[in-house]
């Protein structure tokens, strides 16, 4: 693609259907042609009078019909409107932060001897949201989702965005509370939320985040609570070794962008 329109052999590649495109490619391709006129008359061209003309015809036919039929009411695009079951989710995660809020509390109006469950849980308090990203089970509109043009990664990161909006603001207000600072929690849970993407093309979106909470709180959530110590993994030095961990994961995920596009339904 050029910088403003499709060129005329990728307008031909896209109009007869060659396999070598790329997904993302051609997603961006199928958005281009819906707001371009100009591209949209080179591809009538590509793809010849005959074809032209029979898409004028079917035009010409339905345009009455859909100016008389009833129109569906126009409404703001929302991005929590993406995904149904992202919303029981978040409430999952609103209530497990609150409880973790109040037992900090308690421990410091008790002068007890436990490190913060706050700081403990922030790295990974996003995953029960992110868990609902890309899941059959979880929307009911799963066929119709990955049958659309921006499905894909473009999507998953929409609605792991819609996640982050709610629970990272929300981490920052009970750190504060508590006095947390989201320098110790929040590069790791960046972290962890694309390393649950990163997984995600592989074993499935859901099973990847529900693992890696179950990891997190066996190897060090446990722990913690259980030694009465705070963990070096949410020291400030250790903070360069979650950006390199970041960054790798990062790369996976570009490298391998088109996976969600191949995932089994069932994942």
């Amino acid at each position: 693609m050029t910088r403003n329109h499709v060129s005329e052999r990728l307008l031909y590649a896209y109009a007869v259907g060659e396999t070598g495109i790329d997904v993302d490619v051609l997603w961006a391709v199928e958005s281009h042609v819906e707001s371009c006129a100009d591209c949209r008359d080179l591809l009538g061209q590509v793809i010849g009078p005959d074809t032209v003309a029979l898409v004028d015809r079917v035009r010409v036919n339905l345009d009455p019909q859909v100016s008389h039929g009833a129109q569906m009411p126009v409404r703001r695009r929302k991005i929590w409107r993406t995904a149904p079951a992202l919303l029981p989710r978040l409430g999952m995660t609103v209530l497990v932060v609150l409880t973790a809020l109040g037992l900090d509390l308690a421990n410091k109006l008790a002068a007890g001897p436990y490190p913060s469950l706050v700081l403990l849980l922030a790295p990974v308090a996003p995953l029960l949201g992110v868990a609902a990203a890309w899941s059959r089970g979880l929307d009911p509109g799963y066929e119709l989702v990955v049958a659309s043009p921006k499905a894909g990664l473009y999507l998953v990161l929409r609605r792991t965005l819609a996640v982050l909006l709610v629970v990272i603001p929300m981490l920052a207000g009970a750190g504060a509370v508590v006095g947390t600072s989201p320098v110790r929690w929040l590069l790791p849970s960046l972290a962890f939320t694309l390393g649950a993407l990163a997984l995600g093309e592989v074993a499935g979106l859901h099973r990847a985040a529900t693992g890696l909470v179950a990891l997190w709180v066996a190897i060090v959530v446990a722990p913690s609570l259980i030694t009465f110590a705070p963990t070096v993994l949410l020291e400030p030095a250790s903070l360069p070794v979650w950006a390199g961990l970041t960054a790798m994961v990062t790369a996976v995920l570009v490298v391998r962008r088109d996976a969600y596009t191949g995932l089994p339904s069932g994942r």
